[in-house]
């Protein structure tokens, strides 16, 4: 039976290598002053509490299927991405602190950059992969100890639909090490003229061994357009299909 959960919560470094842009101003002054991408604990207790109190009178969060999020050992949340406040209501939702992967536009502003790796955020640059390859070493070595971490595979916004399933972050850490996948789904349904009804859903890991990735992500993908209450036409057959597949040849 799933579990659910009614709340209204509405030195110097050679930089010369970096290309010009915004990013890469904001990469600059992360590099230079080595801020640390490790969490700050107290701050995120202090921040959960705020942003509940700041989303009660907005949203109505029903939480689903948490005892699906391992307690203990590192994994995976692969999360529906709908709109910015998933961040936060996801936070509310887990039964533990969290890492979030970002895209590296957030970390621009030297002072929301501290405020996000503080709270756990370690910045991707989809764009250009290898600028972000120091915080991608911090984020197997979290796994590493035995966190967990959220990815948005869609890597933006999608709303009230599924975007495509975007595997390099998945892949890169499946090559290093195995870890339990979760799927999260967020719905959201509009209640009265303010107030708005979330729905956070978590689903049973998907445990290694995996198939390829290729076959992997868009079964993820499936799984998650399922617990937002999304189709996705263009889902993959079952992993207990593949497996079969896969035994008999």
């Amino acid at each position: 039976m799933n579990e659910r959960r009614d709340s209204r919560v509405g030195r110097g470094k050679d930089l010369s290598g970096l290309p010009p842009g915004p990013h890469a101003r904001g990469l600059r002054f992360e590099m230079g002053k080595d801020i640390p991408c490790r969490r700050r604990e107290g701050f995120c207790r202090l921040t959960r509490m705020v942003a509940g109190l700041s989303l009660r009178p907005f949203f109505n969060l029903r939480v689903e299927g948490a005892h699906h999020v391992p307690e203990e050992g590192a994994f995976l949340l692969l999360a529906k991405h709908q709109r910015w406040e998933d961040i936060p209501l996801l936070a509310l939702s887990a039964p533990q602190v969290l890492y979030y992967v970002a895209k590296v536009e957030l970390f621009e502003h030297p002072v929301v950059s501290w405020l996000l790796h503080s709270l756990g955020g370690v910045p991707l640059n989809r764009r250009h992969p290898l600028e972000s390859r120091r915080y991608l070493k911090r984020l197997v070595g979290f796994l590493r100890s035995g966190e967990g971490v959220v990815v948005f595979p869609e890597g933006t916004y999608y709303p009230r639909r599924m975007g495509p399933g975007l595997n390099g972050v998945v892949r890169l850490v499946l090559g290093r090490l195995e870890v339990p996948l979760v799927p999260a789904g967020i719905e959201y349904t509009p209640k009265g003229r303010r107030r708005i009804r979330v729905s956070v859903r978590f689903g049973p890991p998907v445990q290694p061994p995996f198939p390829e990735i290729d076959f992997l992500m868009p079964e993820i993908m499936h799984r998650i357009a399922l617990l937002s209450g999304l189709s996705n036409p263009a889902c993959a057959p079952s992993l207990n299909c593949i497996e079969e597949e896969r035994k008999e040849c």
